[in-house]
């Protein structure tokens, strides 16, 4: 009944002795010999088995169907980034008179999205982006992270991270995406607080996910963990987190990926779109900033 009362919604065809007839909406209309007319999606399906074509027209209508849903889809997922793109905007406008063209600094566990959302942030905000792992891959001359740990030590990354942080600390109007374990040394807080720290809590759960689903080759501090990809990184994430879960909560602003799944109405943190998360992040930066500035008028006055 779906099927028929979904065609009868199209201009049809009859294919039967009054072949060529249409109708646009309400059903179709056969002309009966006697010269009544009659309304009767049904007879459609009847009549069209018997011409032997049922399968083919079946197929059609699921197709348009198909299609007019995923048109729908297509174009909700539009207006939504569209009223994501817009709102980003503004937010961005009304954050950076606060920003004094101080860095950013993204923390948070592998696999948080500190890339992602940090080159979302540098475009909004006309601010250049830097991976610091990526500074130090280039500074020692190797291909990851995975050879450095591997060749030279965990030590070693470490030491060449300091001093890529310190660097980026000095500069004006950057996105600095932060490697996950950046904020166990003090020091490294002491240039990240030149700037504006910002922390990605991603629940566990959905950081595993997105690691088995890539593979932990990249991951040094995982890839040699027993058992399969999810549980293994599970397993150690919650270890890491247990061990950074104060440090983090040294930056500036935290962005709960949970909260706003909630406010979204969403069950899992993985229907958030990157530029939702990024809105977040303004927000929350702007709230920081708005508050250090009152201090400091009080402090001033």
């Amino acid at each position: 009944m779906e099927a028929a009362s979904a065609l009868s919604n199209q201009s049809c065809t009859w294919n039967g002795p009054e072949r060529g007839r249409r109708r646009t909406g309400g059903g179709l209309r056969i002309q009966r010999g006697f010269g009544v007319d009659t309304r009767c999606p049904s007879i459609i399906n009847l009549q069209v088995s018997q011409a032997g074509t049922s399968s083919y027209r079946s197929e059609s209508l699921r197709m348009k169907i198909s299609c007019c849903c995923s048109r729908k889809e297509e174009s909700e997922k539009f207006l939504t980034g569209v009223d994501e793109a817009l709102i980003l905007k503004k937010k961005s406008e009304d954050v950076i008179p606060y920003m004094n063209e101080r860095c950013l600094f993204l923390v948070g566990m592998m696999g948080s999205g500190k890339t992602t959302v940090g080159k979302i942030l540098s475009e909004v905000l006309g601010y250049s982006f830097f991976d610091s792992d990526k500074l130090v891959e280039k500074a020692v001359g190797m291909y990851s992270v995975a050879q450095i740990f591997k060749e030279r030590s965990e030590a070693f990354f470490r030491d060449n991270e300091s001093k890529a942080l310190r660097d980026l600390s000095l500069m004006r109007r950057l996105v600095v995406a932060t490697g996950g374990g950046a904020v166990i040394r003090p020091i490294n807080w002491s240039y990240m607080k030149r700037g504006i720290t910002v922390w990605l809590d991603v629940p566990l759960e959905a950081l595993a996910r997105r690691i088995a689903a890539v593979g932990t080759e990249s991951r040094p501090l995982l890839h040699n963990e027993p058992g399969d990809p999810y549980t293994k990184a599970l397993i150690r994430l919650s270890t890491l987190s247990e061990e950074r879960g104060d440090a983090y909560a040294n930056a500036d602003a935290r962005i709960c990926l949970q909260h706003i799944a909630s406010k979204q109405g969403h069950g899992d943190v993985s229907a958030l779109t990157p530029t939702a998360i990024a809105i977040e992040a303004l927000v929350k930066i702007e709230s920081f900033l708005s508050k250090d500035t009152a201090v400091e008028r009080l402090t001033y006055f």
